[in-house]
Formats: structure tokens, sequence, C-alpha cells
């Protein structure tokens, strides 16, 4: 996730110029990514192109990468930019009166919600509040200004753009856990979630969700939201409070639609949840038929089939200690914790074998078309071939903290 959400994101300070060499010496070493790479530094986001680096400071991806939406503070004010990615563009957008920082962003790009600074994340605990101040915007002008009622957090727009799903903490505060709700954007009404087969959640059976071990990622078609949530013992889901029945699952992949606007949760088996939330990780294949989730704790690796959303199978996966990252190609699953890159065929018999990335990763991504894996290291970024393993060339990323997405 961006993120842990670092949903997914998902998802800033020192600065550098310009594009450097590579650091490693090659011969078959590049002067520059041969992709377009977004990251994040302790300035904020950059982007990495064939012909340098442009600083774009602190700002919001959207879930495409394709824009970044970058917020700068004018006396009293905040002004809104939208930044192509690609090309490095600058357009104005509107001027907010107040203080707001960018926090979501649609999956057409259009939109984006803002908040107040310091009013917390998606992948953080907030402080308690009464009320949540946000603002919708798009590069253009500002189309709302909400007031809600309690702790809210958002979280993802849907697909249309005419509401915004959120994090509403309980007790709002001295929050603890929190439930997935749908604000109209155009009147602020907050309202449950549809269950998958498009009828209300009943009064009472809306799930509630502690805020550990969150992660989440984007269907490649943007129309699918998935979250990973790990350290949830003795869960309830809507389907176990609407039953009646106990809970008993730590682990699970929260799927919410973002265009029919139903959510669904699919469970891991034990022992995925019960060790570090960190030691897990979540990936989408290409083609979005299945997701991958690792747990290098305890060495465990599952296939989730989107279309039946159910576990296809559970089989052994790469052990380590630290922070795992996973990344998927149409060929391949990759997975990264401490210095190993670990890789698991999907066309052939499933044996995983590994490499050493020459450094602690901190993030991992690969090219549009599968022949490349990027990791994100202590001040460099450093590119392998996919198949083999072959480090292809590195540049030095001061500040390098984090491996946004390679477009």
């Amino acid at each position: 996730m961006t993120n842990r959400r670092d949903v997914l994101a998902l998802f800033g300070a020192g600065a550098v110029a310009a594009l450097t060499g590579c650091r490693t010496a090659s011969p078959t070493t590049p002067a520059g990514v041969p992709d377009l790479v977004l990251v994040r530094t302790g300035g904020g986001l950059a982007v990495l192109r064939p012909s340098g680096m442009d600083h774009l400071g602190a700002g919001l991806a959207t879930p495409d990468g394709a824009t970044v939406y970058a917020a700068t503070p004018v006396g009293v004010h905040t002004e809104l930019t939208a930044i192509e990615t690609r090309t490095g563009r600058r357009t104005a957008g509107p001027r907010l009166a107040g203080a707001w920082e960018p926090r979501v962003a649609s999956a057409n790009g259009r939109l984006v919600a803002l908040a107040a600074p310091g009013s917390g994340e998606v992948t953080h605990v907030p402080s308690g509040r009464a009320r949540t101040p946000l603002v919708i915007a798009d590069g253009v002008r500002e189309m709302a200004r909400l007031e809600l009622a309690g702790n809210i957090v958002p979280d993802a727009f849907t697909s249309g753009g005419e509401g915004l799903f959120v994090l509403d903490w309980l007790p709002a505060s001295a929050p603890d856990r929190y439930r997935v709700r749908r604000v109209d954007v155009a009147t602020g009404q907050a309202s449950a979630l549809l269950t998958k087969v498009k009828t209300p959640v009943p009064p009472g059976a809306e799930e509630e969700m502690s805020g550990e071990g969150r992660m989440a990622v984007y269907a490649p078609n943007r129309q699918v939201l998935y979250t990973l949530y790990t350290h949830q013992p003795d869960h309830r889901h809507t389907r176990d409070l609407v039953a009646g029945r106990p809970g008993n699952v730590h682990a699970f992949v929260h799927t919410l639609h973002l265009a029919e606007q139903w959510a669904f949760c699919v469970d891991l088996p034990a022992p995925f949840g019960e060790g570090p939330g960190a030691g897990h990780a979540l990936a989408i294949t290409p083609e979005g038929g299945e997701f991958h989730v690792v747990d290098v704790t305890s060495g465990h690796h599952a296939t989730v089939e989107t279309q039946g959303l159910s576990v296809r199978e559970t089989g052994a996966g790469p052990r380590g200690t630290g922070t795992a990252y996973a990344a998927a190609t149409f060929r391949q699953v990759l997975v990264a914790v401490g210095s190993r890159v670990h890789v698991l065929p999907r066309d052939a018999a499933p044996v995983w074998r590994d490499w050493d990335a020459g450094g602690v990763v901190r993030g991992l991504a690969a090219s549009p078309d599968g022949k490349r894996v990027y990791a994100a290291l202590p001040d460099t970024l450093t590119w392998f071939d996919a198949e083999t393993g072959q480090r292809l060339g590195s540049v030095a990323v001061p500040g390098l903290s984090a491996l946004n997405r390679v477009l």
C-alpha cells in the first residue's frame, strides 16, 4: 500500500538537484532509469525519468500514478497544483481557504479529498476529535466543504466521485477501532456499506477493525480496493454478526468495490495475521485475476482468486525478519524481506528462488512489461532483470524511503 494503504497508500526532505550516475559499475548499466519511477524521499515525492530526477515535494499521487496533487501553504490559504508525472507539467488549481493536505485521490485522478494537517492518515490511529472538516476539489475549483461529525479519515472515492469511503474511528474521543462507511459528497450524509449481494448492512452489523497491520492495493482497473488486515483477533465479519457467529480469524482481505459500493472479506487461514503486521505483504497480478498474500514471519503464501473471492491455495513462502514487500508480474510473484528478493514463477513449478538486492529493501515494484524489478535501498534505487536477478543498474537517491510505483 497505497501503500500501507499505502493503497495502499499507501503512501517527505533533503533534495537532489539532478539524477546522478550509477552507483555500482556494470557493463550494461545505463545512465538513467529505463522507466518512469515514482518514489518518496525525505523531501516528499520525486519522479525518476531516463533524463533525470524531478522533485515534486509534499503531495499525493493518484491511484494510477499519472498525477501528483501538491498543496502549498500561501498565508492562510492552500494552493493546489496538479503535476503530470510523465512530463512534469504543473497546472495551478484552486486556492482553498485554510490549511489543507491532500489525503485521497479518485481512481480517475480528477478529484482529491483534503484534510487538516495532522488529522490522521489511513495508516495511523488519529488523535481524538469530535468533528472532521474535509474539502473536495478538482484541478480547477473547490467542489465541496464538509463538516463531518466524528473522527473521520478519508479512504477512497466511489468510481463516480459522488461518494467518499471513510474510516469512522470509534470512539471519536479516544479511537482504537474503526468501521468503513460511505459519505455522500453533496450532503455529507454517512451510511453503511452494501453487502456483496448489494443489500444494506443491517443496523448493528457493521464490521469494526483495529488499526493494526493495514495495507491496500487497487485492482488494475482501479474499480476495486483490496485491503489486508492483520492482528484482528476474533474479528467478526458482517456475515458473522448477522448470523450470531463468533469470529475466529486473525487476518483477512477487505474487498471494496468502488463502482458497485459493496464490501466483502476474504478470510486467510492461520498463521496469517498472528505475526507482526510488517511481515505481511499483498500484491495483485497485472491482469487482476488473483492476488497474493505472504507472511514472511511464518513463511506462508496464499493465492486468492478475485472472481470468486476465495483462497485458491496456500503453501510455503519465503521466511525472514523485518518488513515485507511484494510485487507481481504476468509470470512471477516477487517478495522482498531484508536484503533478499524471493521469486515464485506463476507458469512453472512452484519453487521459490532468491537473489541478493545489495541492501535492505524499502520498496519493491515491477516495470509495466514485467521485465525489470526495482528495489528501493538506502539512498539508492536499483533495478534487476526479473527473470535472472541480474543487477542492471542503480542511481543514487538520497533520503529514499519508499517506492511508490513504476509507470
